[in-house]
């Protein structure tokens, strides 16, 4: 099992970016556990950068912890300008209708990996909006969490709550995949539980 001081030493590195989100839905006894273990990562830190989604739930919970100690080392990709404004505590958002995210071939290409919104982020991308396509934001959003987009580099581990009955499912599996997928290290409550 890995403890917290090893996975400290491992991403504590200047341009280092963990990911801490997970699902919407979380259990009420494990709500503070995820803002102390945002608090904990920003107070035991001092390089490594944090990024969410905004998502209620895992991320607004992991964001109220990294943000009561540094929001400046928060960062957020939205689906669109002012989603969720309120509730944004980072110190850097970027949204993906502000950005020319849609016009980068492999963030679109790796967006298509998931088979159940892979004609939706097509049509997305051709400038289709609706009910329908905006799913298609969601996973482009997730999808740059991962990977990165312009000055923003690339998640070098991911931190989750997930929902352990149906895991790796939804926006949440699909972000987990990505990571597998390019090789970034993946660890869920089942590891993190312990730290404290």
């Amino acid at each position: 099992m890995l403890e917290l001081q090893s996975f400290i030493d491992r991403f504590d590195l200047p341009g280092n970016i963990v990911l801490l989100e997970g699902k919407r839905d979380v259990a009420e006894a494990d709500k503070p556990k995820l803002i102390a273990l945002g608090k904990l990562l920003a107070e035991k830190t001092r390089f490594m950068m944090f990024r969410s989604g905004n998502a209620p739930g895992a991320d607004a919970f992991f964001s109220e912890g990294v943000a009561s100690i540094d929001a400046a080392r928060l960062q957020v990709i939205t689906p669109y300008e002012g989603h969720r404004l309120k509730q944004n505590l980072a110190g850097y958002t970027m949204a993906l209708d502000q950005s020319n995210m849609v016009a980068d071939s492999e963030l679109v290409y790796a967006a298509k990996n998931n088979p159940a919104t892979s004609r939706l982020v097509d049509e997305f991308v051709a400038g289709k909006k609706n009910r329908n396509t905006i799913k298609a934001a969601y996973i482009l959003r997730d999808t740059a969490k991962v990977l990165g987009y312009g000055e923003w580099g690339p998640a070098t581990a991911g931190i989750f709550y997930d929902d352990l009955s149906n895991p790796e499912s939804g926006g949440t599996g699909h972000t987990i995949a990505l990571c597998r997928q390019y090789k970034i290290p993946v660890f869920n409550q089942l590891v993190w539980f312990d730290w404290y």
